[in-house]
């Protein structure tokens, strides 16, 4: 089984609220993105959006240039679901984020709630940071949020690379500067306890 193999199939067989990652509000992701994009207008990429509630928060605050993107399709059709006619106004794209077809200087703002740490190789942590360079504008930030230092070493069956802030603005590169991180808590469904990172970055100009 493939990666886009194994996130189908935890979608179309495991109820959304009842994965690992679920939260009923991302209110971490929320309060940074609305912090470093607080026009309505920003472009804003929910990069591994899964069947996560940013994209409905974001509209209800009047947000009209939004795309979430997954690797599963079936992920992004429990959105579109459950947004019903207002899923009208998000653009859905279903793509690998270190292969994603983005336009160059696409987005404002590119945010992604645990994907990055399941980038457990070199190329595939470079593909990704190239990916999120050509996408962003310069000037335009990164968010990030990723299994912390005391972090799962697992998820979902699968091995995941912890970080702290250093060692995630490294992976990151010179293309981006952090701006600042904070290490949260996330609550599972089963009640276990997260330790997660969020990271802001400045896309710097070539």
């Amino acid at each position: 089984m493939n990666t886009t193999e194994h996130w189908q199939h935890i979608y179309q067989t495991r109820s959304t609220q009842a994965v690992s990652w679920y939260a009923p509000q991302l209110t971490d992701s929320l309060r940074w993105v609305t912090r470093l994009c607080a026009q309505p207008s920003a472009r804003i990429v929910d990069v591994g959006a899964g069947a996560g509630t940013l994209v409905d928060d974001l509209l209800a605050r009047g947000y009209t240039q939004l795309t979430a993107m997954d690797l599963s399709a079936a992920a992004l059709q429990h959105s579109q679901q459950r947004l019903g006619q207002a899923s009208a106004n998000v653009q859905w794209l279903v793509a690998d984020a270190t292969q994603a077809p983005l336009a160059a200087q696409a987005y404002d703002l590119w945010h992604d709630r645990a994907v990055f740490h399941f980038l457990t190789q070199a190329d595939q942590q470079q593909a990704y940071v190239v990916a999120c360079a050509h996408a962003l504008r310069p000037g335009g930030h990164a968010v990030l949020a990723t299994f912390g230092p005391q972090g799962a070493q697992r998820c979902s069956g699968l091995p995941v690379q912890r970080y702290n802030a250093a060692q995630l603005a490294h992976a990151m590169g010179p293309r981006f500067a952090l701006i600042g991180s904070e290490l949260t808590m996330h609550h599972t469904p089963s009640g276990a306890e997260q330790q997660f990172l969020y990271a802001a970055f400045e896309r710097l100009a070539d």
